[in-house]
């Protein structure tokens, strides 16, 4: 169906006329030095029509340009039929790490060995179009932390905008805290039944200005509920001169940290330590966390404010050029 957005512009159909009505009463023509004669002298001849066609041609055309900008101005618009959306009334925030220690390559997938973003990016994308009915955003954080993705149904574009993410985007170290202290700030005020922050980190708080168990307190005053992993093997063969051994590459994580901040908030830690892991979590929150509850339906809006719009310059232009031509 048709409609205006903004009905109210249409007052403003008659402030020509009011320009026009006010600046003619206050116009003395004895205060002019020269009397120009002008079509009122001939008002005492006789006439056939009744009305100037001179006259009527010249406010016309510049009052049908002004309807026509002013019904532009009110924004008209053709809704189209009802779409169903699913919903389940729930906000979910992915906060990424981007810090440097990501680059370590502990992780196996598809027979090949791979860092520890690219597993993450490859389970975590397959999670998100997974979320049929959630708004999704995406948290970038490393030594600062910034909203990548804001909250949105288009799932296939968040899993996109993950996939094109890069070791170092945010900096090197990590800020744990401002990360969740982001999310908080932009979950706070949305006014749905669950809102969910699933932190991935693999190391420690070591930048940033907010404590993380202090934006812990803040999410949980807040609602939030926050299910946070720790990312990275335990155990991974480094070749050196001397042979090979064994090391410990998730020697920074914090899991003290995670699990404090989890119970906090009422949610729960996890630990991947391969991909296999790491898909386990993820289908473990799609339990926790279930999908599609409902519906919530809108009307797809095309704007048409763009033909009267034409129309009305269009209209400006001839009474530009109409004046040019007389004037000469």
């Amino acid at each position: 169906m048709f409609e205006l957005a903004w009905p109210w512009m249409l007052a403003t159909l008659p402030i020509p006329w009011l320009v026009h009505r006010y600046s003619r009463s206050n116009f003395s023509p004895t205060r002019g030095a020269l009397r120009v004669p002008d079509l009122d002298d001939f008002r005492a001849l006789p006439s056939t029509t009744g009305r100037s066609p001179m006259r009527v041609q010249s406010w016309w055309l510049p009052f049908a340009s002004w309807c026509l900008l002013v019904f532009a101005a009110s924004n008209p618009q053709w809704l189209g039929e009802p779409v169903g959306v699913p919903s389940n009334g729930r906000d979910l925030m992915l906060a990424i790490d981007l810090s440097e220690s990501m680059e370590v390559e502990d992780f196996v997938l598809n027979g090949r060995t791979v860092d520890r973003l690219v597993a993450t990016k490859a389970v975590a994308s397959d999670f998100i179009r997974r979320r049929v009915g959630d708004r999704i955003g995406l948290l970038l954080f490393g030594e600062q932390a910034y909203l990548h993705v804001p909250l949105t149904f288009d799932r296939v574009t968040v899993a996109q905008l993950l996939d094109e993410t890069v070791i170092g985007l945010a900096g090197r170290s990590t800020a744990i805290g401002d990360a969740l202290g982001l999310a908080v700030k932009r979950l706070r005020e949305q006014n749905v039944d669950r809102k969910i922050v699933i932190l991935m980190t693999d190391g420690a708080n070591t930048s940033g200005q907010v404590e993380p168990l202090r934006a812990a307190k803040l999410a949980a005053a807040a609602g939030l509920r926050v299910y946070t992993i720790g990312i990275g093997a335990d155990e991974m063969l480094v070749r050196q001169i001397f042979g090979t051994i064994r090391v410990n590459p998730s020697t920074d994580l914090d899991e003290d940290t995670m699990k404090e901040i989890a119970k906090a908030t009422g949610g729960r830690y996890f630990r991947a330590r391969d991909v296999s892991e790491l898909e386990a979590i993820y289908a473990e929150l799609d339990k926790l966390e279930p999908t599609e509850r409902g519906q919530q339906h809108f009307r797809p809006e095309r704007a048409l404010f763009h033909w009267p719009l034409a129309i009305a310059l269009l209209g400006a232009g001839c009474v530009g050029w109409r004046h040019t031509r007389g004037a000469t």
